[in-house]
């Protein structure tokens, strides 16, 4: 066995440091004790083994009693063998009720260090106040009872006078200070390491601000205002000769107080009060009476011990709490990994730095089936597999959704990019003792700090992420034409703004095609046009894209509905029982609340239902096809008809057409074009207008546009007609003009 192992071994056993501690220290610290005499009584100005006995019981508990008698025994053998018992049990006795009141209200984590906020007020009682109260009364017994002898009998009787005010002040000072010290002191032998630790806990209390330079100045000022108080009074007319240099110590103190943080100022004060006490009489004036001048400066010894201790454990505690709310502002509370605060912080503290896109779209897909633990475990065990790969400074950071980013440095990146696309690869995450793994996309670049736009960054490098999920490749951000990406962005973000200050200006144009029954009926097709001007319009097939992606295509479909439903009322003697169909979107299909919407629109506006037909794209994707269904049976039986539109396009015609309940069928214009020149389209198209008169579903045929093709289409017993030979788009208000 080591000696290190054999001292960690040995060293709290009680004939160990817990015997040898007390003999060593209660003699040094008794040292400092200063006891004074004021209108010919003794006082106490500072006292400071009554803290090492604390700090000694609150490491070992009774293993240190033995070695505590041996101190006292030893140190008080002069007064006799009942002197000595009786000064013994005088310190003992408010030493051990102080610990076991401590213990008993503090069972767990009760030798954390002097300054935690979570046992402050559990130790200024127990420590000092419970202590020095009890020390006081027993001492002022022992003198009224005369037990101590003429050694140390104050008063003959139990008053409550000065001397008894300045002994209960030196006592709290000696206790405030010296606990603090003591508990450093026992902690470092017991634990040297310990004494790094205190240091870098003592560097971060620091103000961040703090210069060497602004350390130097205030250390100055305070050794210059120390050496002012030790010096003999030479006249007794200069200030700095009296006891008015402590005042001017305080305003320095204090300062250090608000920018150091407790522990150093504890770490300064402490020795820096025992030698200004120690020469009090040095600071003394030479015209004030001594007795008097003994007291005020018992009272500021104490009051400014309090303001300096209290302000610089304020002052921690504010940048403790300033830096716990900056570091939880950086950091994703779910997975535990810095966030994009983080990030930006980072690029802007580091000049050059290569960033990492990491894409894993199908996370969303699974994250919906098996719930959010399985995304946030998910990344979280991915970053924890990319660490061993990182260098200092570099982190995995989350993004919202299933992304993930790394900053990295820019030594030999390129190579790195390499060796984390093929730990990626070997990336399995177990779920449920099922072993997935899931493609991720890599998209990397280059960049120069500050870097402006990062949300625009970080948007192109997911586009080019999407690139990589093809190549099965990392794929550097400025080889994919950054510019032409940023210019895809750019549109569609312009597009997007048009867009809303469109719904909320009503800058639409609503555009009427009619749809003419074989039979003689017909009703008009809404087309929605973005612009006021029919000449220099933007066509839906351009805008609702964008309109599907920002999530305000159900916004865009309800301003059509009322707005149709508006323009019917106003013209209601113009254009009686006139029907109009209108384009739904997936989004307003899938909302439960859009059936009920509907219903409340035709109530306000005296529209009846079968005046309306809603069509719904064949080929859309339906985010949740039950409520899609719903909605549509729900419109059915308020009266409204149902149209699929662009009817075999899609790439399940057949087998939703099989489960879909719907009245009527618009054929894809693609069909009908060439329905005349083409065989194959012509049995396509009859096939399906076979099927749909099973299902009992009326026919509309697209893109008409000429005569061969409407002869065509009556004879395979469609039973609308739309296209340019029946009628060309016009605008919606020319309908009640005719």
């Amino acid at each position: 066995m080591s000696l290190i192992h054999k001292y960690n071994y040995l060293k709290d056993k009680w004939w160990a440091l817990p015997l040898v501690l007390p003999v060593i220290f209660y003699p040094l610290f008794s040292l400092a004790n200063v006891i004074t005499s004021i209108y010919g009584q003794n006082v106490i100005l500072y006292y400071l083994p009554m803290s090492l006995l604390i700090s000694l019981i609150m490491f070992y508990g009774w293993a240190v009693l033995p070695g505590i008698i041996v101190a006292l025994t030893w140190h008080n053998w002069h007064l006799g063998p009942l002197g000595t018992l009786l000064k013994s049990m005088q310190e003992l006795i408010p030493v051990l009720f102080s610990w076991v009141g401590y213990r008993i209200f503090v069972t767990r984590r009760h030798l954390v260090t002097y300054g935690t906020s979570s046992l402050i007020y559990q130790r200024i009682f127990w420590h000092v106040l419970c202590p020095v109260t009890l020390y006081l009364l027993l001492l002022e017994l022992g003198n009224c009872l005369n037990l101590f002898g003429k050694h140390l009998s104050e008063p003959a009787k139990l008053v409550l006078d000065m001397s008894l005010l300045i002994t209960y002040q030196g006592l709290l000072a000696g206790a405030v200070t010296g606990v603090t010290l003591s508990y450093l002191l026992i902690r470092i032998i017991r634990h040297p390491r310990y004494a790094r630790s205190w240091f870098s806990q003592m560097r971060m209390e620091f103000d961040p601000k703090v210069t060497w330079l602004e350390l130097c100045f205030w250390f100055c000022l305070v050794l210059g205002l120390q050496y002012q108080l030790l010096m003999p009074p030479s006249t007794c007319n200069i200030i700095f000769n009296t006891n008015y240099t402590l005042s001017l110590l305080l305003p320095v103190m204090l300062w250090g107080s608000m920018r150091y943080g407790f522990r150093f100022m504890s770490f300064v004060w402490s020795p820096l009060l025992i030698l200004t006490i120690h020469y009090f009489y040095l600071s003394l004036s030479c015209v004030t009476s001594r007795d008097v001048q003994i007291a005020i400066i018992s009272s500021r010894y104490l009051t400014f011990t309090f303001m300096i201790l209290a302000l610089s454990r304020i002052a921690s505690r504010r940048r403790a709490v300033l830096n716990l709310t900056r570091r939880l502002a950086s950091v994703d509370p779910m997975t535990h990994l810095p966030n994009l605060r983080a990030l930006s912080r980072e690029l802007a503290n580091t000049p050059w730095s290569v960033l990492c896109f990491l894409h894993i779209p199908e996370l969303e897909l699974l994250g919906r089936s098996y719930g959010v633990m399985f995304r946030i475990q998910f990344k979280q065990r991915l970053a924890n597999w990319l660490k061993p790969l990182l260098q200092k400074g570099e982190a995995v950071h989350h993004l919202s959704g299933h992304d993930l980013v790394i900053r990295l440095n820019t030594h030999d990146w390129q190579t790195r990019i390499d060796e984390l696309d093929a730990r990626i690869k070997q990336f399995r995450f177990i779920w449920d003792e099922m072993q997935v793994q899931l493609p991720v996309g890599i998209s990397y670049c280059y960049v120069r700090s500050p870097v402006q736009h990062l949300y625009l960054l970080l948007g192109e490098m997911s586009t080019t992420a999407d690139i990589s999920l093809v190549t099965n490749r990392p794929e550097n951000l400025q080889n994919r034409g950054v510019a032409n990406l940023q210019r895809s962005l750019k549109s569609k973000v312009e597009m997007m703004n048009r867009l809303q200050k469109a719904l909320e200006g009503d800058h639409f144009l609503l555009m009427a095609q009619l749809i003419s029954g074989v039979r003689g009926d017909s009703y008009y097709e809404i087309l929605l046009r973005l612009g006021e001007d029919p000449e220099h319009c933007i066509r839906a097939s351009e805008f609702l894209p964008v309109a599907q992606e920002f999530g305000l295509s159900s916004r865009i479909d309800l301003w059509v509905i009322e707005n149709v439903l508006r323009f019917m009322a106003q013209n209601r003697k113009t254009l009686p029982a006139q029907r109009f169909s209108i384009n739904l979107s997936p989004a307003s299909v899938c909302r439960a609340q859009f059936a009920q919407e509907i219903k409340n629109l035709l109530q306000d506006y005296t529209i009846e239902a079968w005046q309306l037909i809603f069509e719904i794209s064949e080929n859309s994707m339906m985010p949740n096809i039950q409520q899609a269904r719903q909605t549509l049976t729900w419109l059915q039986k308020m009266g409204c008809r149902v149209a699929i539109d662009d009817f075999g396009s899609g790439y399940a015609s057949y087998a939703q057409l099989k489960y879909v309940n719907a009245d009527m069928l618009k054929i894809d214009g693609s069909f009908i074009r060439n329905i005349v020149a083409n065989s194959l389209d012509y049995q396509i198209v009859e096939s399906i207008c076979h099927l749909a008169r099973m299902k009992k579903m009326q026919i509309v045929a697209e893109n008409v546009e000429s005569e061969e093709i409407r002869s065509a289409a009556v004879a395979l017993g469609i039973d609308y007609l739309q296209g340019y030979l029946i009628g060309k788009p016009t605008p919606l208000v020319t309908l009640a003009e005719e």
